[in-house]
């Protein structure tokens, strides 16, 4: 059996009011109940989750209509460790570290941000690199089929934290990439755990009908061949 390395960030109490879950018991055995039962509400867009189009596109396919062709399969992961805080991830550093990458490729950006900060600080979101948009072509022109980050990938989404707004263009990943179709999956952890180049993925979100995002579990399988 080869390992499975999970790549998916924990839904619990965030120090973000941005991302609020309400969790509760409306069972429970402690209460006389049969059974135990969890009824739980999130933001789609919070913790590790799919980008559909629908998010950016008024016409664009929604979660429910992603092919899972393009979430399951080998994936290029392009090693951008170690990287230094606020870091402008440019396309000349995807060039050396991606060369691998291939058309119609799953492509996860591996910083290992994780392991420097957690989800649940300020200083995840404060302190983290992100994506440049000349970065972005650089994807695009590749024609791959779908991106991870494992970081807040882009710039803007630092002021949210703040109630801060800035325009969609200044978003570059969701305006040049999920815009163009590809596919994206926010907040993945573990990615340096991820000793290759490329690795089997599984990325398999919530069936949400007319959704533009979901909760998404993520997983890597290790020593599975890639075909050349």
């Amino acid at each position: 059996m080869p390992e499975i390395v999970d790549l998916t960030a924990p839904i619990t109490e965030h120090f973000d009011q941005r991302w609020r879950v309400d969790r509760k018991l409306v069972k429970a055995f402690e209460s006389g109940d049969l059974f135990q039962n969890t009824w739980m509400a999130a933001p789609v867009h919070s913790f590790t989750h799919l980008d559909a189009p629908l998010h950016v596109v008024p016409d664009g396919i929604s979660t429910e209509e992603v092919p899972l062709n393009r979430l399951v399969g080998h994936a290029a992961i392009v090693d951008l460790t170690p990287i230094a805080p606020k870091t402008a991830i440019t396309a000349e550093r995807l060039e050396k570290a991606g060369q691998h990458v291939r058309k119609d490729d799953i492509v996860f950006l591996k910083t290992a941000w994780d392991e420097q900060q957690s989800l649940s600080t300020p200083e995840f979101w404060s302190e983290a690199p992100y994506m440049t948009r000349p970065a972005c072509e650089w994807l695009l022109e590749r024609e791959i089929s779908t991106i991870g980050y494992d970081f807040p990938q882009d710039c803007p989404i630092r002021g949210m934290m703040h109630g801060k707004s800035a325009p969609i263009e200044e978003f570059v990943t969701h305006d040049m990439l999920l815009r163009n179709g590809v596919i994206m999956i926010e907040y993945l952890c573990n990615l340096g755990k991820l000793p290759g180049p490329r690795a089997f993925v599984a990325a398999l979100p919530l069936k949400i009908p007319n959704s533009d995002g979901a909760h998404i579990r993520v997983v890597a399988l290790l020593d599975v061949p890639s075909p050349e």
